[in-house]
């Protein structure tokens, strides 16, 4: 019997279906293995060695495999067909070598594109080595983002006050958002018109034609630029005469795109179906991991990690094959369709994501599928079998007219197009066609069909239009558009996209409003300080070049130490230069870069930095222990500050005072009620001096709709909700650090929302106080369990998902993880919660269900050795040490200076986490 190592559960589950009693397939849950965070873990100085550590979660399930290993005939490493599934092929490999469980067996490694019977089949019949270059490429990444975490977070650090961190790849998807959002900052507006004719034939039909040329001139986009021209030329129309000056009709065919990528999945997905990049990659494991359609576990797509855009011979005749059998033999094309990435730094090696099957229609299988799973094949076989059919056959009209009156003349254009061969177009049915991206230079007429319209005939006016447009700044990115920028760029690679967005938001420098990232402060102060002092670490084309150098060690072309040396030399050098550098450094710098942002100028002319408390003291930025803010000169005589927000000169949410808003006065006090931005957020406030009393505003209350009423409201509580029927005492419902609550007694009990707070009653404040004393005053019990995973392979118990009082987390016994921020709970697969899990038993020393059980057994059956220390007596009989003995435990040890670093998903881009 063989031992086959796959990474996951469930894809172990599917290919023990296919492989049958003969082989014993062992899930590794991903990486077994990482770098320790803290210094040292990679040593320049002794030619770039690397330390390696085995996560405690992970070391029960090496050991399980080592013990496998030892009772069967030999191994194979069936790991994912890309560099990291290399990477974790090599890492057990080695685990298992220290642990001498190898010795003289057969080691092989296989890899398939897709979890289909034949594909593993034929996989395991064409065995080979560990692809040694695709490793060295692994290790040179690990090093590289472990060298740039280490090294220039703590700069950060300590010149920075407030900043989190910085990586590799992160730091430049960064600067691509606050480029773009300072582009918009800058965008000054330009106003143009629009000119268009309601036009008919002879024959009644009527049909809508734009403005081209206007007394010889060709018309450019701002050629009209205001009323008073659009007039001019409007006037000219109304009295003009209309003839038909040609009509050409023109036949073109309209091409396929080619099957999806890993970066286009995700555009597609976010387009079309409102997809974040890392719910596309979970939805697309599922699929590719393999799905139950009818009583058979298969994987429905290829690997989902790639960018490359071919397909397999194979899978290409497959598609023709379903085309003909599915839309008719005029839909397939004479010749196969081949395709190659437009994409820098593509590794055509790798297929693109297809369906395993083209028989298996979506209609055939969404009665096996979640509804985002259903939705996301649909998208995926739509695509790829759209890319193997004949080209949509179009017939464009293009219809100019010429107008004549007052001596002038003016040419008009109407376009449209009629589908003579849906073709390709066919496959879509109620999908746009997304081979093409939506054009903002589109417009209807493009589309519309035109009525029958001849040369030289004469046309009736209907009615003029002329329309006032604004040119607008360049759009936010989105997800996918932010995607579709690094690949072009050939910033990092698609495994790595969907970690690193989430990165960037979790720790807080980005923030996803409707559907659009925009650059918190702290992502902008950041970004303006790698631009000031490590410019060239953060520009596009030396970010690129790197990952060229990888690719060219993934190919055996380039030593992967020898790329090291020659960024490390360069890059430790220039961090020795900032150990001089000051924090007034950093903030002349700052003031210099951001201050047209921080202080823009005022429309009456008044100076922009002038403090709005004192008169006299001038504003500029500020570091403070929580990072940055705009503070006053002349402090501490004068104590104005205000907080710094998403777009730098105001709060970020659309409060742009410098001083406090007015809203009024308090009809009963009379004392004026101000709007105020404090260093920890907006708050109001009613009266001055230190007996003004003041309330933060809740979540979800925005600066800028915040009037006297509402500010009344908040002003007012806590406020009395009643007297308690039993103690005769007063509940009260107020606001607190914490959020909405009730109060009674001495005892709090959450409430959910802040309407809460003003409109519950007497009975239900009663109940909610009555449900805290049953549950011992420790809260209103366990949440319910949103969805139940399955068992946790070490701690033991079973894995639910829960909404809790600080958002929704994960639990197994008495172990609660929390979900990263932004996280759809209803999408945690078991894998995201069983890593969840073990960071945080590993973190807090927490055991789950199954491993108390045992210590409580070893604790009744294991008898007291003698002669041994108190720490080991207390260990045999499963007991904690001794206070003596536990200042001993390597837990109980001091903190590492530094530190620990965070990886992401699969390893690539680790970031230190904060210093706080």
């Amino acid at each position: 019997m063989d031992v086959v190592i796959v990474e996951s559960p469930a894809k172990a589950k599917t290919i023990n279906k296919y492989l049958g009693g003969n082989y014993k397939v062992i899930a590794s849950y991903g990486h077994v293995r990482d770098l320790p965070p803290k210094d040292g873990s990679v040593r320049p100085d002794e030619d770039f060695e690397m330390s390696w550590e085995v996560a405690k979660p992970s070391q029960k399930r090496l050991t399980e495999i080592a013990q496998a290993v030892r009772a069967a005939d030999g191994l194979v490493l069936a790991t994912d067909p890309d560099r990291e599934g290399e990477a974790i092929s090599w890492h057990v490999l080695e685990v298992l070598r220290q642990k001498k469980a190898i010795g003289k067996k057969p080691v092989s490694r296989v890899v398939f594109n897709a979890i289909t019977k034949k594909a593993v089949l034929d996989a395991m019949a064409n065995p080979r080595e560990i692809d040694e270059p695709l490793v060295d490429a692994y290790l040179a990444r690990r090093a590289l983002d472990y060298l740039v975490g280490f090294t220039l977070s703590p700069v950060l650090w300590r010149k920075l006050p407030g900043a989190r961190s910085a990586g590799r790849v992160q730091s430049v998807a960064l600067r691509l958002i606050c480029d773009r959002e300072a582009e918009i900052e800058r965008f000054k507006t330009d106003e143009y018109w629009q000119i268009a004719a309601q036009l008919a034939t002879p024959r009644g039909d009527d049909f809508k034609a734009r403005l081209t040329v206007f007394d010889g001139e060709k018309l450019q986009k701002l050629s009209i630029g205001n009323e008073e021209r659009a007039n001019v030329v409007r006037s000219m129309l109304e009295s003009a005469t209309y003839r038909v000056d040609g009509v050409e009709a023109k036949p073109t065919k309209r091409n396929p795109g080619p099957p999806f990528t890993t970066s286009t999945l995700q555009q597609a997905a976010s387009a079309k179906l409102g997809f974040s990049a890392s719910r596309t990659m979970q939805v697309a494991q599922k699929l590719y991991e393999g799905v139950d359609v009818g009583g058979e576990t298969v994987g429905l797509i290829t690997y989902m990690r790639t960018d490359g855009v071919q397909m397999a011979p194979e899978a290409i005749a497959d598609a023709r094959k379903s085309i003909g059998a599915s839309f008719g033999e005029r839909y397939v094309p004479d010749k196969p369709r081949y395709y190659a990435s437009k994409a820098k730094n593509a590794q055509e090696a790798h297929e693109a994501i297809r369906p395993t099957e083209f028989g298996r229609a979506p209609k055939d299988v969404e009665r096996y599928l979640d509804r985002d799973q259903a939705r996301l094949y649909d998208l995926i076989w739509k695509r790829c079998i759209a890319s193997q059919m004949a080209s949509a056959e179009i017939e464009r009209t293009t219809v100019d007219i010429l107008a004549s009156g007052g001596g002038k003349t003016a040419t008009l254009r109407a376009t449209g197009q009629v589908i003579k061969f849906d073709g390709f177009i066919g496959a879509y049915v109620d999908h746009r066609d997304d081979s093409r991206a939506a054009d903002a230079g589109d417009d209807d007429d493009d589309s519309a069909r035109l009525p029958e319209i001849l040369a030289n005939e004469e046309l009736v006016k209907r009615a003029i239009d002329a329309s006032q447009h604004f040119t607008e700044p360049p759009p936010r990115y989105s997800e996918a558009s932010l995607i579709k920028r690094m690949e072009e760029l050939g910033i990092g690679r698609p495994s790595t996209y969907a970690s690193t967005l989430q990165t960037l938001q979790d720790r807080d420098y980005v923030v996803h409003e409707k559907r659009k990232l925009l650059p918190e402060a702290k992502g902008r102060l950041v970004t303006a300080f790698l631009h000031n002092f490590f410019e060239r670490y953060v520009e596009y084309d030396f970010t690129a070049e790197l990952e060229e150098k990888l690719d060219l060690i993934s190919a055996g072309k380039l030593a992967w130490k020898d790329v090291l040396r020659e960024f490390w030399q360069n890059f430790s050098n220039h961090v020795d230069g900032t150990k001089e550098l000051r924090v007034s450094d950093v903030l002349d710098a700052l003031n210099e870069e951001l201050g047209p942002l921080v202080f823009p100028p005022k429309e009456d002319g008044t100076e922009p930095r002038a403090c709005p408390r004192c008169g006299d003291g001038k504003l500029s930025l500020k570091l403070g222990k929580f990072g940055a803010f705009v503070g006053c000169s002349n402090y501490p005589e004068c104590g104005f500050t205000r907080q710094l927000g998403t777009s730098l000169s105001g709060n970020g949410n659309g409060d742009e005072a410098e001083g406090p808003k007015d809203l009024g006065a308090d009809p009963e006090t009379g004392d004026p009620v101000t709007l105020r931005s404090g260093r920890f957020g907006p708050y109001v406030q009613r009266g001055e001096g230190k007996e003004a009393k003041r309330s933060s505003l809740p979540k979800g209350w925005l600066p800028a709709e915040i009037d006297l009423e509402k500010a009344l409201r908040l002003l007012s509580l806590p406020r009395e909700v009643g007297r308690h029927p039993e103690s005769g005492k007063p509940i009260l419902a107020g606001l607190g650090r914490y959020g909405p609550f009730l109060q009674h007694d001495g005892m709090y009990a959450n409430l959910e929302t802040i309407e809460d707070v003003f409109e519950v009653g007497l009975n239900r404040a009663v109940t909610v106080i009555a449900e805290k004393k049953e549950n011992g005053g420790r809260g209103r019990g366990k949440p319910a369990a949103l969805a139940t995973l399955g068992e946790h392979p070490q701690l033991g118990g079973e894995i639910t998902v829960r909404d809790g009082r600080f958002g929704p987390y994960v639990n197994t016994g008495k172990i609660n993880a929390t979900l990263p921020k932004g996280k759809d709970p209803s999408s945690v697969t078991l894998e995201e919660a069983i890593q969840l899990l073990n960071d945080r038993a590993e973190k807090t020393g927490k055991k789950g269900p199954a491993k108390k059980a045992a210590a409580k057994s070893r604790a009744k059956t294991t008898p007291k050795p003698k002669g041994k220390t108190a720490a080991v007596k207390s260990a045999a009989n499963g007991k904690a040490p001794t206070k003596k003995s536990a200042a001993k435990s390597p837990a109980k040890r001091k903190a590492v200076k530094n530190p620990p670093a965070e990886s992401s998903a699969n390893g690539d881009d680790s970031l230190p986490w904060d210093a706080d």
